[in-house]
């Protein structure tokens, strides 16, 4: 069960951390970006999930994953 929560937070936070990013990308690079941007964001947000709760986390989900998109852009060189 963890695991499909990750999926459903990371397809959820990955979507809305593209269209924030402005970047096009397919339904499984979007999922990855935000399961990815999910774990970033709890390592680097976990106290502040403590305190708030979960929706903490998925604030901490889409930070993440804005994150991560913003270093892929930088290392890629794209737009």
């Amino acid at each position: 069960m963890p695991v499909l929560l990750l999926i459903i937070i990371g397809a959820a936070a990955g979507f809305i951390a593209t269209r924030v990013m402005d970047l096009k990308t397919d339904l499984i690079t979007t999922v990855v970006i935000g399961m990815f941007g999910a774990l970033i964001g709890g390592l680097v947000l976990r106290f502040l999930l403590m305190l708030t709760g979960a929706a903490a986390g998925f604030v901490g989900a889409i930070l993440g994953a804005m994150l991560l998109i913003w270093a892929w852009k930088a290392v890629t060189g794209r737009k």
